[in-house]
């Protein structure tokens, strides 16, 4: 480096006599330390001196470009292996870095490969969250139920049917009617639990498994109150759902639906329960006995006996109807009232259902004043809590016991009773043909009475 600066700076100041340069070398006192091949260059003409320097001066500067292009190519090669290395280890592009690469043989050109069915969870594992695991767990228990049923002209009125598949033409003016549905398996013996409505008085009905087997269903049973029935399909080993507890289950909790909504299969919809023990008056079928779950998971026409699962894939209820005009408003049959009707089917092919024949509604200061101020009618009532009853069906049990329309029940076997639907429960689950001791006031006066509970009678389907 030295020597080249010094040439450097000989060349700009130009070629020094040898005089000069003999006088130079005195003043500094290194005369007698520098070779005399330096003092013989420095006294060369000057095209050979720059003939020199010319040499050494591209020579230097091509080294330095060089490191420096050797340096960066080899930091971008160690970010690059970096970066490779970061991506094997994370996420599914690790996965896609980890897979082999496939090897062609020369001069053959690649395939389009077949595409195969998803197999259970196969999808991101980022994206597998619970919903995805409960109908992985339920799915291939869950089937579709195709019937249909011969009508006379004018006998078809308005049902749940409506709402859940049945063809809107086909009823009113006669021939064949048509329903889709859904329903879930119980037994590993082909015993299907689904609606009443979506099977019951159907000449055919036709069940499909989510595999795509189809089998011949025969209806074991089908309780109009309830709107529960049961197929039975000649099939064995078929995948059963688990069932849950819907006694337990608390507002908030998730809620996954699973049916074929308008004849779209396997559909699949997801919210919360909204609220429990809903009456069917609350639902708008009076004539159904029993406390539904309400829920915001979206329910479609073909819904009808399909699963309402928990978080943990577990069957809470069978969906059975919604309220025509709203969204976000599902019910569902709570699934252990469901079982209790279903081993009645199975081991009878009926339900009966204990029956008073009274028209009732709970008291509360409002009701209490419109009965009172109500000038077509002699009904008046004297206490602010209890269930009054409005009308007795004539010739009813109720009747037979003496009861009458003005009369307030305030206690069924001695538990006291201040709602409607606490009548109803007593009543759904006492025996036909046993006994309710029940309280009632009567213009101020406490009577004890035992009635006798009858079966209730239910309209067949024309």
């Amino acid at each position: 480096m030295l020597k080249f600066k010094g040439v450097c700076r000989s060349l700009r100041g130009g070629t020094p006599s040898p005089k000069n340069f003999a006088a130079r070398r005195q003043k500094a006192g290194i005369a007698q330390q520098l070779p005399n091949k330096y003092l013989n260059s420095a006294l060369k003409p000057k095209n050979v001196a720059m003939k020199s320097s010319t040499g050494k001066f591209w020579k230097q500067p091509a080294i330095y470009i060089l490191l420096l292009v050797t340096g960066a190519g080899a930091a971008m090669l160690g970010d690059r292996l970096s970066v490779s290395q970061l991506r094997g280890n994370s996420g599914d592009s690790g996965q896609r870095a980890q897979q082999p690469r496939l090897q062609l043989p020369p001069n053959t050109k690649p395939q389009a490969s077949k595409v195969l069915p998803p197999a259970a969870l196969s999808g991101d594992g980022a994206n597998v969250n619970f919903i995805v695991a409960a109908v992985a767990k339920v799915g291939p228990a869950v089937v579709r139920i195709d019937a249909s049923r011969r009508v006379k002209p004018g006998n078809r009125a308005p049902s749940p049917e409506d709402f859940f598949g049945a063809d809107p033409n086909s009823g009113g003016r006669g021939g064949i009617e048509r329903g889709t549905g859904s329903g879930f398996v119980i037994g590993a013996d082909g015993l299907i639990l689904t609606n009443a409505h979506v099977v019951e008085g159907a000449d055919t009905v036709n069940v499909t498994l989510r595999d795509g087997r189809g089998y011949q269903g025969r209806v074991l049973g089908a309780d109009q109150v309830t709107d529960v029935a049961v197929v039975k399909i000649e099939a064995n080993n078929v995948p059963v759902v688990a069932i849950g507890n819907s006694d337990k289950l608390l507002s908030g909790e998730w809620a996954i639906a699973i049916g074929n909504p308008l004849g779209l299969d396997n559909s699949v919809t997801a919210g919360i329960i909204s609220a429990t023990g809903r009456s069917s008056s609350d639902v708008g079928v009076p004539d159904k006995r029993i406390g539904f779950i309400q829920t915001d998971a979206a329910i479609n026409p073909g819904n009808s006996g399909g699963p309402l699962l928990n978080a943990s894939g577990e069957v809470i209820g069978m969906n059975t109807a919604i309220i025509q005009g709203a969204q976000g408003l599902g019910f569902a049959i709570p699934i252990q009232a469901a079982q209790q009707v279903a081993k009645e089917l199975i081991s009878t092919g009926k339900v009966e259902h204990a029956y008073l024949g009274i028209e009732m509604a709970t008291l509360t200061p409002e009701v209490k004043e419109q009965i009172n101020k109500n000038s077509n009618s002699s009904l008046r009532v004297s206490v602010d809590r209890g269930v009054a009853i409005v009308s007795v069906v004539p010739n009813s049990p109720a009747a037979a016991a003496g009861l009458r329309a003005g009369d307030v029940i305030q206690k069924l076997n001695n538990q006291p009773i201040i709602q409607s639907e606490a009548v109803q429960d007593f009543v759904q689950n006492a025996k036909v043909g046993g006994l309710l001791q029940m309280e009632i006031n009567r213009n101020g006066q406490i009577l004890n009475l035992s009635v006798k509970p009858g079966s209730l009678p239910v309209q067949k389907v024309q």
